[in-house]
């Protein structure tokens, strides 16, 4: 196994975290426990896997001129030779809420002199369930990436196998002559996209309000909760209105932030907070090794909207709107600009961009996709699981949503200190559900 430098995008999520804003992905599973034991013996079974799984020995170092002299500023991966995976795999004691020891544990950062990876088992007080909290830093995984990290220390599925890339042929230190059209083509392309993003990204500060209860001044503390959903509860509304699952997905948070915001008193009136859409460019069956593949869509959510199918529609049609325009153009695509800043840039500026990242949108709002074939443990099954996103500087909640078996799980990371209230905000997802499917009946 050989040491491969940082794609753009991971460099940046590398650089721009700090100890109060820590840069990694998370996944609380919980699991029905076959036995007492059930949890103990979880822990033993995630560090021996993890000994075997290649990506999860990776840690990343600095590279200077010396080793990869176009690279002056940037990061690697490489394996590390006495990987302990012991370091990574923790059974904690037993506890009476997942949620509030996930919030715990997301707080705290990824130590980066090792694999950037941790795992924490939790079990239940009840007996009769234990949780596994994942951690995966951005720079080692994006979403997808993280669920086939996972995945490797899961039970064996009987996945259909990945699909090879093809092979690249070797680089020399000058382009083919014959490729030259092509290469001019694509650059002339890549310049008018970038001015297109960055257009994109001028309009979208224009005429906007937000509230503070989304973006008030980060503290470092971290609170998360998790709502399940019937996805046939979804799909009622979505048979009713048309759309897909994904637009009724972001209209019930839309419709959740106005009744959390009206009724903590920051009122609703006026409020279009910009949602960040990630979009993974990244193919479920392609093999590649590490990296992120995203880009993304951005939408002002109607929270302001009284009526529950008229938010609905908004959505709906800002989306049509993204998805025709595509990912690679548009304000939400700003992650593809980073391809286009040398090594170095993303080391000094990472700090600025990650500080940036409230005057380019207010709330991220991610969809995690799951296999639907049942997720086990020790034999013991998944029953439910709530994906985590990153929180930005300067930014309150971030909420990222799974389908598993039928139930929708919405995962909420908030600033602890900012979103005293999570719970609130948790509770009016499901009332919204409930609101949409009343607003369906003829």
């Amino acid at each position: 196994m050989t040491s491969d430098l940082l794609a753009p995008l991971d460099l940046a999520f590398w650089n721009m975290e700090s100890a109060e804003h820590p840069m990694h992905l998370g996944a609380l599973g919980v699991f029905e426990a076959r036995s007492p034991t059930a949890g103990a013996h979880a822990a033993d079974l995630l560090a021996a896997r993890a000994a075997a799984v290649p990506g999860l020995r990776m840690r990343i170092r600095d590279v200077w001129p010396l080793g990869h002299p176009t690279a002056f500023g940037g990061a690697a991966r490489e394996p590390v030779p006495d990987f302990d995976p012991l370091d990574h795999v923790t059974l904690h004691a037993p506890t009476a809420d997942f949620q509030t020891e996930a919030g715990r544990l997301m707080q705290r950062p990824l130590d980066r002199a090792r694999p950037p990876w941790e795992v924490h088992v939790l079990p239940g007080e009840d007996g009769v369930s234990f949780a596994v909290l994942f951690k995966f830093h951005h720079a080692l995984a994006d979403g997808l990436r993280a669920l086939t990290l996972a995945a490797a220390v899961l039970d064996p599925m009987d996945l259909p196998a990945p699909r090879p890339r093809p092979a690249e042929p070797p680089r020399g230190l000058l382009p083919d002559v014959r490729r030259l059209p092509g290469l001019v083509r694509g650059a002339l392309s890549d310049v008018g996209r970038a001015l297109d993003i960055g257009a994109s990204v001028a309009r979208s500060t224009l005429d906007v309000r937000s509230s503070a209860a989304l973006t008030a001044e980060s503290t470092g503390t971290r609170r998360t909760a998790g709502v399940a959903l019937d996805l046939d509860d979804v799909h009622r509304v979505r048979k009713a209105v048309g759309g897909t699952v994904n637009d009724v997905l972001i209209a019930v948070v839309a419709g959740a932030l106005r009744r959390w915001l009206d009724e903590r008193g920051d009122g609703s009136d006026g409020v279009a907070p910009r949602a960040l859409i990630p979009v993974s460019k990244r193919r479920p069956r392609t093999a590649h090794p590490q990296g992120n593949r995203l880009s993304g869509y951005l939408m002002r959510l109607p929270v302001a909207d009284p009526d529950p199918l008229g938010r609905l529609a908004a959505v709906r049609t800002a989306m049509d709107r993204n998805k025709d325009a595509g990912p690679g153009r548009g304000a939400g695509a700003v992650a593809l600009l980073a391809d286009h800043v040398p090594a170095l840039g993303h080391r000094l500026g990472g700090p600025l961009v990650g500080q940036a990242a409230r005057l380019w949108f207010d709330i991220l709002v991610t969809s995690v996709p799951l296999p639907s074939l049942g997720l086990k443990l020790g034999g013991n099954p998944v029953t439910e699981i709530y994906p985590y996103a990153p929180l930005a500087r300067g930014q309150s909640l971030a909420v990222a949503i799974s389908t598993y078996r039928g139930q929708v799980h919405y995962g909420l990371v908030a600033d602890a200190e900012a979103v005293p209230d999570l719970d609130r905000f948790a509770r009016a997802l499901s009332e919204e559900v409930e609101t949409l499917i009343t607003a369906c009946e003829p």
